[in-house]
């Protein structure tokens, strides 16, 4: 009877507790603009097994100690925290995550937090190592997958990514869509006079494949070699796909869209534009990332960022985690600097972010 009652005071108390928080900080994940955050990228590695022009420097990157970079029980534990504070969606990105031995795992444990209301588990891959994983990230609960391809051409495939596998992607893809994911998008970085002629035929992939093809305006981070002339901005790349199909009709985006969504009609997918650069959506923006150190930037150019994974490791309480967390968000600027100043900025290189 003791136990009974020590285990009902414990539980009122924990009850207490948990509204003497929400009263202090009851939006723990709003800025001070009024955006609630509630999409989080969380990257699983620094390594990748490709290196792509725009995203790892050609010398390479100097990657953590493994000792410094977050273990499955910190990714989880972390996780678990964001979606109690209101994070609805996760996406897993790298490096490349599909190469973290433990990846299937992840997502497994992952889909357990839809039991306290995460509803979506999606994951950024360049799809090389992702085919044999298909069939388990189903079964484990993986919800959409962006695969990031720049060319359909294999011999441009190897001068992007400076690796082979082009064919080992196109097959990725088509097996992700015959699984019947919630969503398959491709992610298209469009580099000026690189693959720039290629926005016609990523259309065309549409006509049959239900797939979304984002084109990306190509941005500046530590190392890629960003200039103005490699730059092509969206609407130059909307007027030449409307010269091919002028009856191109405008979708409806959801108000936390990154994309601008457009459908040739009667295809069985749709292609969109993500406008960082020329048309930035930082009113809407409600992500949050945190990288595969432990690190979390409120803002994907920001050079800020704050240590969770120390915060953890010294077994600071979830209370005083939130409370760190929710000040460094409501830090988060109105938006980021014009193109220009982001290419005169210190930041990580992509790949050491996870996009």
């Amino acid at each position: 009877m003791k136990s009974i009652h020590k285990c009902f005071s414990t539980t009122v108390n924990a009850i207490k507790r948990i509204q003497e928080i929400d009263r202090i900080n009851p939006y723990p994940l709003q800025d001070l603009f009024g955006r609630n955050h509630t999409y989080l990228r969380l990257s699983l590695t620094e390594k990748c097994n490709l290196r792509c022009t725009y995203c790892m420097p050609e010398e390479g990157v100097d990657l953590s100690p493994s000792k410094n970079l977050l273990t499955t029980n910190e990714i989880t534990k972390l996780a678990k925290l964001f979606v109690q504070q209101g994070i609805d969606k996760i996406r897993l990105t790298g490096g490349e995550p599909t190469i973290r031995k433990d990846f299937v795992d992840v997502v497994y444990e992952l889909n357990k937090l839809k039991d306290i209301g995460l509803k979506s588990i999606g994951v950024t891959t360049n799809g090389i190592a992702l085919k044999r994983k298909l069939p388990a990230l189903k079964e484990n609960g993986l919800n959409q997958i962006n695969i990031s391809l720049d060319t359909l051409d294999p011999f441009k495939f190897e001068l992007m990514t400076r690796r082979k596998g082009h064919d080992v992607v196109l097959n990725s893809i088509k097996m992700a869509v015959d699984l019947n994911f919630d969503a398959v998008k491709l992610n298209v970085v469009v580099i000026n006079k690189v693959n720039d002629q290629e926005v016609i035929d990523f259309v065309n992939l549409t006509k049959d494949l239900p797939i979304y093809v984002r084109f990306i305006e190509y941005m500046p981070f530590d190392g890629n070699r960003w200039n103005t002339e490699k730059f092509i901005p969206y609407a130059k790349m909307l007027e030449s796909i409307q010269a091919v199909h002028p009856g191109i009709v405008k979708g409806v985006d959801d108000p936390n869209d990154t994309s601008k969504a457009y459908r040739v009609p009667g295809y069985a997918g749709k292609f969109g534009f993500i406008t960082s650069m020329s048309d930035h959506f930082c009113g809407t923006c409600n992500r949050l990332r945190v990288l595969a150190d432990g690190n979390m930037k409120v803002c994907l150019f920001g050079n800020t960022e704050v240590n969770l994974r120390d915060l953890i490791r010294n077994q600071v309480e979830d209370e005083e985690l939130v409370n760190i967390i929710s000040a460094a968000v409501k830090r988060k600027k109105k938006q980021h600097a014009g193109m220009i100043e982001l290419s005169r900025m210190p930041n990580r290189p992509m790949i050491l972010i996870g996009g």
